[in-house]
C-alpha cells in the first residue's frame, strides 16, 4: 500500500496541470484530498507496523516520498517539456498569424483566435489564443493554465524581443520568466 500510494501522489503532482483541464480547477481539489488521505492513512499503517513487527521499509518510502514532493520541481519540468516540445508548432501558429493566415475568429472578443484543429492543444482551456498589438509589436499568448477571470499563466511570443508588462492581456503578472529571445513564460492571478 505504501508503494501504491506514493507513486499514486508523485503521479498526481505530474499530471495535475493535464488533469486540471479534464476536472476543471474546481474538482481538482478534492482529487488531492482523496489521494493525500490515502497516502496518509498508509502513513498510520506504517507507523504501527515500525511499532508492531520493526518494519522501517514502508515509512522510509513515504518519508522519501514527501520529501520529493517538497523540493521536486514538477510544475517546472511540465513547463519545460511543454515548452520544448510544441515551440516549433507554436511559432508555426505565430507565423500564420502575422501572415494573416489565421485571424481572430471568435464575434465577442477581436483578440482570440480559435487555434484550427490541428493546433488546438498548442493553448490549453479550449485550443484559444490571445493576440494583443502595440505599435509595431504584436504578442501572442499559448495558455498553459486558463483559469478563472484574470487568473492564467502561459507562454508568450513577442514579436520585438520586448518582456510583455503588466496589464496585457488583462492580467496582473506575478510571475514572468524570460525563456529565449522572443519566449517569456507568464502567470498572472
Amino acid at each position: 500500500m505504501s508503494l501504491v500510494s506514493s507513486v499514486m501522489l508523485v503521479a498526481l503532482a505530474f499530471f495535475q496541470w493535464h488533469l486540471i483541464h479534464i476536472l476543471t480547477p474546481f474538482l481538482m481539489p478534492f482529487l488531492w484530498l482523496m489521494a493525500g488521505g490515502f497516502f496518509l492513512v498508509t502513513i498510520v499503517f506504517s507507523i504501527i507496523a515500525v511499532f508492531k513487527r520493526r518494519e522501517w521499509k514502508a515509512l522510509i518510502l513515504q518519508s522519501l516520498t514527501v520529501i520529493f514532493l517538497f523540493f521536486f520541481p514538477f510544475t517546472k519540468v511540465v513547463l519545460n517539456m511543454d515548452y520544448e516540445n510544441n515551440r516549433a508548432d507554436r511559432e508555426t501558429v505565430v507565423k500564420k498569424v502575422q501572415e494573416g493566415a489565421i485571424t481572430p475568429n471568435v464575434p465577442y472578443n477581436d483578440s482570440v483566435i480559435h487555434l484550427p484543429e490541428e493546433y488546438e492543444t498548442l493553448s490549453r482551456g479550449g485550443g484559444d489564443i490571445l493576440v494583443e498589438k502595440r505599435n509595431d509589436e504584436m504578442l501572442v499568448l499559448f495558455f498553459t493554465f486558463r483559469g478563472i477571470l484574470d487568473s492564467f499563466s502561459g507562454f508568450v511570443y513577442s514579436t520585438s524581443g520586448n518582456k510583455p508588462l503588466s496589464g496585457d492581456f488583462g492580467g496582473d503578472f506575478i510571475e514572468l520568466e524570460k525563456l529565449d529571445k522572443h519566449w517569456y513564460y507568464v502567470s498572472s492571478g
